[in-house]
């Protein structure tokens, strides 16, 4: 193989056995983000309550508390709390500790069955002062792991319902959009003279 010198190259003239870590990341990258897909039984229940929403915007959903404790729901749940990689509430559990314990499994089961049984009991928050570039300090409350599951599963269940009643120039705290997205929004209105639709 002839060297592209004025190309560059990855692999030097005289180089090493090719690299893998960044083959092992891409694969790690793509686990993960499998991983984190929302599976297909979920996206169908949301989608059919995101469309019943959109399509009857003064129906009341009364039934979906059934839908908070199924175990695909918590199982996914706990794979979207598990890679925020947030530290223990005021409990101390880790997810180390989950795993080494009790395992995942039973951990879930006995949410699933406080959640079912009407019995499970929020835990208290725990505070952490965190520091600011201006030497004061703001609060952040870190819940329980056991908490935090049980409010995304919560999430996975109602945010299809509230992102149906969402105007389609509200960006605040919404799935796949951000900061950034409306400033450029507004900086694209005026010069074509489009203004979003309430």
């Amino acid at each position: 193989m002839v060297p592209f010198e004025d190309k560059g190259q990855y692999n030097p003239v005289r180089g090493k056995e090719p690299c893998f870590v960044h083959a092992t990341e891409e694969w790690r990258k793509r686990e993960i983000a499998e991983m984190l897909t929302t599976p297909e039984k979920i996206r169908t229940l949301q989608r059919k309550l995101y469309r019943k929403a959109k399509q009857e915007p003064t129906y009341r959903f009364y039934a979906l508390y059934d839908k908070v404790f199924r175990a695909d729901i918590l199982s996914h749940a706990y794979t979207l709390v598990c890679a925020n990689k947030g530290s223990a509430g005021i409990d101390g559990v880790t997810f180390e500790a989950i795993e080494e314990r009790e395992g995942v499994s039973a951990f879930l089961a006995e949410l699933q069955e406080a959640l079912r049984g009407k019995t499970y009991q929020v835990s208290p928050v725990k505070r952490v002062m965190i520091p600011k570039a201006d030497k004061t300090e703001r609060p952040l409350g870190i819940p329980t792991i056991r908490d935090r599951v049980a409010q995304m599963a919560a999430k996975l269940v109602i945010e299809p319902i509230f992102e149906a009643d969402f105007c389609e120039c509200s960006y605040g705290f919404r799935p796949k959009r951000s900061a950034h997205d409306a400033v450029d929004d507004v900086a694209y209105t005026p010069s074509t003279g489009d203004i979003p639709k309430s």
